[in-house]
């Protein structure tokens, strides 16, 4: 069950951890994303991506505060889209202030 402002229903995703540990039988840890139109300003913890960026069809802000760990059978076989180097770069930046790491 959800509350206050977490995230709910059908939500984009980005799998932070490594593909190793996402091959295992454990869970994913991910940030999770929302429409761009959801977040009008941009803050240090969140990542605005554009759909050229990402493959997604729409842009979307991912909140790198909410950190979360998923089954891997809550996931699609192949994923919907896939970011550079340089802006999981942003992501890991973004993660790092949230954690104070």
């Amino acid at each position: 069950m959800v509350k206050g402002r977490e995230q709910s229903g059908a939500i984009l995703v980005l799998v932070l951890s490594i593909n190793t540990i996402n091959k295992l039988p454990l869970v994913a840890t991910l940030v999770v994303g929302t429409k761009s139109e959801n977040i009008q300003r941009d803050f240090p913890t969140n990542v605005r991506v554009s759909s050229d960026e990402s493959g997604l069809p729409l842009e979307t802000v991912f909140l790198c505060f909410q950190i979360r760990s998923l089954d891997g059978s809550r996931f699609s076989e192949q994923p919907v889209g896939k970011l550079s180097d340089d802006k999981m770069k942003e992501i890991e930046t973004a993660v790092r202030y949230c954690l104070g790491l």
